[in-house]
């Protein structure tokens, strides 16, 4: 029994559940009750990580120079592998001293570069729908947000010309994120132009999540942001190791950019954790220097899924378009119907799990997000399972009444 005056701090009051682990707690009574279920929920990539990330670690794992304390700004050979990757990938020079810094994945690099830069009551930018550490990390150092609304008839693409000029004025950070999650919708390098002119003139901190940087399909190759001319004067940009290399429960990404930034955000962590098992950073330096062919089977692996599975949704009464990016299908969800109902009835009635679309903000409403993360096989079964439970879409006009005109 809790005495009722251990009462917790305010910040952890102002945070709602975390929807992947209500989803957890939910998916956990469902197996208790026997059902087998289709996990189409998180973004965890199924599979092993390559076999020679597995070597690289089994290797390190077995020096007992890696069992100590890693250095706090991660391993010069890993930094250095991110900076040859970068210039390989995206043409952009990288000082791996100040310009790069590992991260426990990108998640928890997310949520703590706002508390090394915000103060409580300053205005954060968060697009909705967005990935949850963008609002929470804010949320949690007590910043005041402007959740900028996303809608599909923009094809869920920033509009800077939305921003009240107040809000830009006093703004702090602007966290965005293209290839996007939840909705997979891209941007064209126009974009980051535009963002880079508005956050240098209204001296706002640039925020970019670029974790399906490889995730990309048909011939699309998403944007760095730090490929646009001044940016590394007012950004950063994330990634994670999780999604392209299979090595979600690795933990391990990192943060390349503004070195004022990224050594702010160093001096917080170096109070807060000890780093990355260096047996670790040895296997995502691997990683990094794989030969383009893997990555080019991972992208016809979850292009195949994506194919498959937008073919089998149209025969339930979805349109939904081909993804240029990301893991991830955003669909509507039959009309009338909230996110949560409709993810709930999903896992209730058929075993399938998908994630609503309100985890991801309010403008995330009226969608569930699914991942790409189980075969073809599986795919299948839950489209069964969806076809016999009688789960369809019909868009509103063709439940409207008929004209009798």
């Amino acid at each position: 029994m809790n005495p009722n005056w251990i009462v917790p701090a305010q910040r952890l009051k102002s945070l709602p559940p975390y929807v992947f682990a209500r989803l957890d707690e939910l998916k956990a009574r469902a197996r208790e009750q026997g059902l087998d279920l289709i996990d189409l929920g998180m973004g965890n990539p199924d599979g092993f990580a390559p076999r020679p990330v597995i070597d690289a670690a089994i290797k390190a794992f077995e020096n007992p120079l890696h069992h100590g304390y890693p250095p706090f700004e991660g391993t010069a050979s890993f930094r250095g592998a991110i900076a040859t990757w970068y210039k390989r990938r995206y043409g952009v020079n990288l000082d791996p001293d100040n310009e790069a810094l590992p991260l426990l994945g990108s998640k928890e690099g997310l949520t703590h570069l706002a508390l090394a830069y915000v103060n409580p009551g300053d205005t954060v930018i968060v697009p909705s729908p967005s990935y949850p550490a963008h609002f929470r990390g804010p949320l949690i150092a007590g910043a005041t947000l402007y959740q900028l609304q996303l809608s599909a008839e923009q094809d869920w693409l920033i509009d800077l010309s939305t921003i009240p000029e107040e809000v830009a004025q006093r703004a702090k950070l602007f966290y965005f994120n293209y290839p996007n999650n939840p909705t997979t919708a891209t941007a064209p390098r126009e974009f980051f132009e535009e963002i880079v002119a508005f956050a240098r003139h209204y001296e706002i901190l640039l925020v970019h999540d670029l974790c399906y940087a490889e995730l990309a399909f048909d011939g699309y190759q998403p944007t760095s942001l730090l490929e646009i001319a001044g940016a590394k004067e007012i950004g950063v940009e994330f990634h994670t190791l999780s999604k392209t290399y299979n090595m979600a429960g690795w933990r391990v990404g990192f943060v390349v950019g503004n070195s004022h930034v990224i050594q702010g955000l160093r001096t917080l962590k170096t109070n807060l954790d000890y780093g990355i098992f260096s047996t670790i950073q040895k296997a995502a330096e691997t990683a990094l220097q794989l030969p383009d062919t893997y990555v080019q089977d991972v992208q016809e692996r979850y292009s195949s899924r994506r194919d498959f599975l937008i073919s089998g949704l149209a025969e339930l009464g979805w349109n939904v378009p081909k993804s240029k990016a990301t893991m991830y299908l955003w669909i509507p969800c039959p009309v009338g119907m909230k996110s949560t109902d409709f993810a709930l009835e999903m896992l209730q009635t058929t075993g399938v799990v998908v994630t609503p679309g309100n985890a991801f903000g309010e403008a995330g409403e009226g969608y569930v997000r699914i991942s790409l993360i189980a075969d073809r096989d599986r795919l299948g079964k839950a489209l069964d399972r969806w076809r016999k439970a009688g789960i369809r879409y019909q868009p509103e006009e063709v439940l409207a009444p008929l004209s009798t005109n």
